[in-house]
């Protein structure tokens, strides 16, 4: 087994947990994702509670990483091009404030490196509309019920699995080919 030195924690919401985990699941030097919620008021909610809208936690993505092998910086580079940050409380039909684009920083250094990445894409003027997504510092993480654990894997022949997961899995192939496990 690899020894690894370094870990950080990136905390991303980008629509459906499902999405993001299957995505980053990929990714050298990811070495664990955790699907859950984070950025709401209520203490260990349900999906069904987070779906209401009620709690105002968002659907994010644990992702403990080695900095050494893939930055923060190259994490939202992944992240900004698998979902769209410029639709608020929405990914396709997806729709709530639980599917709101967002960052929940660890760290002032996170925090700079978000704002940074932002600017940037908006510079380069990379999508048609402004940004949208979220800054905010981590409070807390719940982690989902079990059952949204690695849900790709083991659902891929669902429909949502091949019409909303599978092209973006596509596009992260194409993207960043030389970034895969």
């Amino acid at each position: 087994m690899q020894k690894i030195d370094k870990q950080e924690i990136a905390m991303l919401g980008g629509g459906c947990f499902w999405c993001l985990e299957a995505a980053f699941q990929r990714l050298n030097g990811v070495i664990k994702v955790v699907s859950g919620y984070s950025g709401g008021k209520t203490e260990n909610p349900s999906y069904d509670q987070v779906c209401s809208g009620i709690t105002g936690h968002a659907e994010v993505v644990r992702i403990t990483f080695n900095p050494e092998i893939i930055s923060f910086k190259q994490i939202l580079e992944v992240f900004f091009a698998i979902h769209d940050p410029t639709t608020l409380n929405r990914q396709g039909a997806d729709v709530g404030t639980q599917y709101r684009s967002a960052i929940f920083y660890h760290s002032e250094e996170q925090k700079e490196i978000a704002e940074q990445v932002i600017k940037e894409l908006t510079n380069e003027r990379i999508f048609g509309k402004p940004i949208v997504t979220e800054i905010t510092p981590f409070t807390q993480f719940y982690p989902a019920e079990d059952y949204h654990q690695d849900y790709y894997t083991s659902n891929s022949q669902q429909p949502y699995c091949r019409f909303v997961i599978d092209p973006k899995l596509a596009k992260l192939r194409q993207k960043f080919s030389s970034n895969l496990k």
